[in-house]
């Protein structure tokens, strides 16, 4: 052994205190954004069946779920609605007293402390569960474009801190940053779902935001999961018309794409951690085949090693806990 040369590296791992000192990575919980499913009716709290610990909240729960949120130290929310009524065209959206804009306007009158980011889709409120205005069995895009403008500046007047579209039609951001600015919210970001993948890890969601598609399926306007220089288009599309955020979604099967789009474009990346992937980790814990925690951390902080800035996840209580442990 006298004569072999070698690097030591060992030597920056021998105690958790070294490693600490030493460690790249950081996940804090100003990085955590929590999504909350918002219903119409009364003293409504009740579990998705497929996402234990997410929960339907009417808005007599709302304020306690922020409030828990705030204690935490969780400062962002991202608002999803399920409406009571539904049409073909989705007017349940953009109309001023939806479920969506009820939500935002008690968030910020109650607790005024958070971030409020809308989601800005007509998928949960449209008959056919589409994110667009359907015809002959198409999704029309330039048409879909006029209700996603009018969706986005009702929750902007609704109080909405930052517009998140995520209906992937083209030019979606252009349209949105266009009619904001009229209505007098040049000041309102867009976190856009610039790479937004037709992926089989959405399933669980669907069934909280009641959103599946009744006929077809969104790959004719969501991504192919083998592209990745599509992914490039499209956020550099995103941030040409406006996009002051780039989401990726899903987070973990994309961490490639998350790393591209981090080193081209010097905007926000926001890692979306998608019900699936949750999901996935709390049955495999509940069974006792993972410990949860430790492999929680480890994937939203592989999200944050691969270039994400924001993590929107359905862990941010949880991880907001473990963190202050």
């Amino acid at each position: 052994m006298d004569n072999i040369q070698f690097n030591r590296h060992r030597r920056l791992r021998t105690t958790e205190s070294m490693r600490s000192l030493v460690r790249e990575t950081h996940l804090q919980k100003t990085d955590l954004i929590y999504p909350i499913f918002v219903v119409e009716g009364e003293q409504i709290k009740k579990e998705v069946p497929s996402m234990p610990g997410v929960y339907h909240v009417s808005l007599d729960y709302l304020t306690e779920e922020m409030n828990e949120l705030v204690s935490l130290g969780v400062r962002s929310v991202i608002v999803f609605g399920v409406p009571a009524h539904k049409d073909e065209k989705g007017t349940q959206a953009y109309c001023e007293t939806g479920i969506v804009q009820k939500a935002i306007r008690q968030i910020k009158e109650e607790v005024p402390s958070l971030t409020v980011i809308a989601d800005t889709c007509l998928c949960q409120y449209t008959d056919h569960g589409h994110c667009g205005i359907v015809q002959d069995g198409e999704i029309l895009n330039d048409e879909s474009l006029e209700l996603l403008t009018e969706t986005a500046v009702s929750q902007a007047k609704a109080g909405a801190d930052i517009i998140a579209p995520s209906n992937m039609m083209d030019g979606f951001v252009a349209a949105i940053r266009k009619g904001l600015d009229e209505a007098g919210f040049k000041n309102t970001p867009i976190m856009s779902y610039a790479v937004k993948y037709a992926s089989s890890f959405y399933g669980p969601f669907r069934d909280a935001a009641h959103s599946s598609p009744q006929f077809g399926d969104r790959r004719a306007y969501q991504m192919d999961p083998a592209n990745r220089l599509e992914a490039i288009r499209e956020a550099q599309s995103d941030v040409e018309e406006g996009a002051d955020f780039l989401i990726v979604k899903p987070g973990l099967s994309y961490l490639d794409i998350m790393r591209e789009v981090k080193d081209r474009f010097n905007s926000p990346v926001v890692a979306y951690n998608v019900s699936g992937e949750y999901s996935m980790i709390k049955a495999a814990a509940q069974n006792g085949w993972v410990n949860e925690q430790e492999i929680v951390l480890e994937k939203l902080t592989s999200m944050k090693r691969a270039g994400a800035d924001l993590i929107i996840t359905y862990f941010a209580k949880d991880v907001a806990r473990y963190l202050s442990e």
